[in-house]
């Protein structure tokens, strides 16, 4: 969802930078980077004196990363590329595709979105080789390839996109201090985590921490939580259904799912009851973690979560996670979002760096700096700067099904309307699951007349 930028908020200036000019961060050859894949692309791709334009939404020191990246490209290539970052990137991309004078390349966090301009023919397809490449070489490779799979103007589907610096939501985040001293064990199955939130509640203090407040985009901490737990109570290809309403929101698979989330909402499971769960700001939220004695001892939330923790925590000290459990001897399932580069105005040179992006030191560098994760099985995990970082991106590379926050990729109306007013009535107990379901079915059937 948008909210995935916002732990860049303090950093929202317009990034921009040429790779070309920029020092290589990490010295060739030293490190435990995957220099090899590095050597070898730069034998095999010469585009000197060709540049090559890219558009973002990062900005600021996530631009700086971006560059730091593409420098490498640059120096293997004798390419120069331009990075421009905004945080109005959506809005401006369209205006650029439609004005013909789009870039060569773009980051896109939206999925819809490089549907849609796929749809118009403003993207070209990736090739095949790029696709077989994704399902061979990423773990839960064929969610990759599917995700990225769109029909083009002839009504055709192939790859648009090629994944790129992922998110992952399914993390519990809690205090191993507190966890410790109340004997509690990490659960390794959903069955083990519901039967631990009782017996937290049993002890008589309080199991979770939950806020849905966000301003404007207040419930979106609700859909997370009901499509984490579709991953876990339905299929892959019934949640895919859903998201594109080939399944009704009102089905009783999806009231289940709703109805399961309540069950973490019931009495003496959540700091302050149902209605603070509905109010209290999702930044705000995480902090009955760190009070002693603590509030709530989990806390359901993404990666980003640590920027709004307490200034001087320590992750992986202080606090820590662990993966939203899927039930026992069934799959892996990951929610979570990320970027995807697409091809906005072909080129040669375009073409290069969506095969440099196949290379394991494409991946490396950044997360070498911190805040990226990749499924890309060959990458080094020695590179990442921490353990917890390292930990993150096995939670991705152990995932047998991933899929994109599926509010994400409903109409806005519903994803970023629909979905989220009505799982705030649900949150506060105003309305049961199936009233819900039935009143964000009855928005989407009216997006239809």
């Amino acid at each position: 969802m948008r909210h995935i930028l916002l732990a860049s908020a303090a950093t929202m200036a317009l990034g921009s930078g040429m790779a070309a000019a920029q020092e290589l961060v990490f010295p060739v050859g030293e490190g435990a980077f995957s220099w090899d894949s590095y050597e070898e692309f730069a034998a095999n791709n010469d585009y000197s004196g060709e540049t090559i334009d890219i558009a973002g939404p990062w900005t600021g020191a996530d631009a700086e990363l971006m560059n730091s990246v593409a420098a490498y490209f640059a120096e293997a290539t004798g390419a120069t590329v331009n990075y421009s970052g905004s945080d109005s990137f959506e809005q401006d991309i369209v205006i650029s595709t439609e004005a013909n004078s789009a870039p060569n390349l773009a980051a896109f966090p939206q999925p819809g979105l490089v549907a849609d301009l796929a749809s118009r023919g403003s993207i070209t397809p990736l090739d095949e080789e790029t696709a077989s490449f994704i399902a061979e070489n990423y773990s839960a490779g064929e969610s990759w390839v599917d995700l990225a799979t769109f029909e083009g103007p002839d009504g055709e589907s192939a790859m648009y996109a090629f994944p790129y610096k992922i998110d992952v939501k399914s993390l519990v985040w809690y205090s191993p201090e507190q966890f410790e001293e109340a004997g509690y064990e990490i659960p390794e199955t959903y069955e083990e985590l519901k039967e631990l939130t009782a017996q937290i509640a049993e002890d008589g203090v309080t199991p979770w921490c939950i806020g849905l407040g966000s301003g404007a985009a207040t419930g979106w901490p609700a859909t997370d939580w009901v499509e984490d737990i579709m991953l876990r109570t339905a299929t892959p290809e019934q949640y895919d259904n859903w998201v594109t309403n080939d399944m009704p929101f009102d089905d009783p698979v999806v009231v289940a799912a709703i109805e399961e989330y309540g069950t973490f909402l019931q009495e003496g499971y959540v700091n302050g009851g149902r209605e603070a769960a509905a109010t209290t700001d999702f930044r705000d939220s995480p902090s009955g973690l760190f009070q002693f004695p603590p509030e709530c001892y989990m806390h359901k939330q993404a990666t980003f979560i640590p920027t709004f923790f307490p200034e001087g925590t320590v992750v992986g000290e202080d606090v820590d996670f662990f993966y939203f459990p899927a039930p026992e001897g069934g799959e892996t399932p990951v929610l979570g979002g990320g970027t995807m580069f697409a091809i906005t105005e072909d080129s040669e040179t375009a073409r290069g760096f969506i095969d440099f992006l196949k290379t394991p030191i494409a991946h490396e560098i950044w997360a070498a700096q911190g805040g990226l994760l990749s499924p890309l099985t060959s990458i080094n995990p020695e590179v990442f700067p921490s353990d917890p970082a390292r930990a993150t991106n096995d939670i991705l590379l152990n995932a047998t099904t991933f899929r994109f926050d599926g509010s994400d990729l409903m109409p806005g109306e519903i994803g970023a309307g629909a979905f989220w007013t009505q799982m705030v009535e649900f949150t506060t107990g105003t309305q049961d699951a199936e009233a819900t379901a039935t009143a964000i079915q009855e928005r989407w059937d009216n997006l239809k007349n």
